[in-house]
């Protein structure tokens, strides 16, 4: 089976401004001798039909193998992370998986999602709806970690409920090809949506974070901030695109990518993109592309500091910026202490 030769499917290109500098070639050409759903290894959880209207096509492709989603409903105060570890083994496999997470009014809950693999020729194809209702207060955090030959396509729709609260992090720590999606269409008021990213990549990892928010209503913040750490031949995209619609009265719109080449072949297409149709607004937008800072680097071998331990501590100093923006401890201690041999 190749997902190009799916009839009705309607497939991305990169030649769409939507999805421009994301080659879907090799995963959409690739031969999987099977498909399967990834099942979840939880009692209890129902299943329903996931008629959800999104906002682009990446949706359907999970969708069109399989359009049940596990719905998974917090319906109070969770003083410890829920945490999910997905890691497929077969070769030559189509993994397909959609989660619906409910967190109801007024509670507070995290949630860890880890995936990996110890596949040839594999990929995930994974659908998130995140359904956030009125004073709820929700995190967020994501390790994927996909070796070389393999891939994943990480979609997530976010509907948040007045006074409700986002924070959403992520790491992509693989060598492999990696796309993430995600969609927010703020309709409601009083929205915080922190959406925030390392991206840590060697070899010939190839990864994509394709972002899109939507203000249609007043008084709504969302901060988009990532972090690429990219050396040997990696590449990466970063497209963010916030739009403020007229409604969206004393919005907050802002947008960072800060990328460190560490390599003469590591590359890194950035497109930061603000549309704004009102006035009475803070927004903001910016891309920084370089190498580790060399004056700091002398600095810090001056004061006795080997050139190998002063690079690592300046990288490990970016890098930890977005790590320092997690909120719950026990997420912080979980990704401080993961390693992937734990979960292959």
């Amino acid at each position: 089976m190749r997902i190009i030769d799916i009839e009705g499917l309607n497939l991305p290109s990169k030649y769409d401004e939507e999805f421009k500098k994301v080659d879907f070639k090799n995963l959409f050409t690739s031969e999987f001798k099977n498909i399967e759903t990834y099942e979840f290894d939880i009692m209890g959880l129902k299943s329903i039909k996931d008629e959800t209207v999104y906002e682009n096509s990446l949706f359907d492709i999970t969708r069109n193998f399989d359009d049940k989603q596990i719905v998974l409903t917090i319906n109070s105060n969770i003083p410890e992370p829920l945490c999910l570890i997905h890691k497929i083994k077969e070769d030559d496999t189509f993994y397909v998986n959609s989660l619906k997470v409910e967190v109801k009014e007024g509670a507070t809950a995290s949630l860890i999602e880890v995936f990996t693999n110890s596949s040839e020729n594999s990929a995930y194809s994974v659908n998130r709806s995140f359904n956030i209702e009125k004073n709820a207060n929700f995190e967020y955090a994501k390790i994927q970690h996909i070796s070389e030959n393999n891939s994943l396509l990480y979609n997530a729709n976010f509907t948040q409920d007045d006074d409700s609260k986002v924070k959403f992090t992520s790491f992509e720590l693989g060598i492999g090809f990696v796309v993430n999606n995600y969609i927010n269409i703020i309709d409601n008021k009083n929205i915080e949506y922190n959406l925030n990213g390392l991206v840590k990549s060697q070899n010939a990892a190839n990864t994509a974070n394709l972002i899109k928010t939507v203000h249609n209503n007043e008084s709504s913040t969302s901060d988009i901030n990532f972090k690429h750490s990219l050396k040997d031949e990696a590449k990466a995209v970063f497209k963010a695109k916030s739009i403020v619609n007229p409604n969206a009265l004393f919005s907050k719109a802002f947008q960072n990518s800060n990328t460190i080449l560490l390599s003469d072949d590591a590359s890194i297409y950035a497109q930061p993109h603000l549309e704004i149709l009102i006035d009475e607004l803070e927004a903001s937008h910016g891309a920084t592309t370089g190498t580790l800072d060399k004056e700091q680097l002398l600095y810090l071998q001056s004061r006795g500091i080997p050139k190998q331990k002063a690079y690592d501590m300046l990288l490990k100093a970016f890098e930890s910026q977005i790590y320092d923006n997690i909120n719950d401890i026990l997420i912080k201690e979980f990704i401080k202490d993961y390693s992937r041999s734990k979960y292959v």
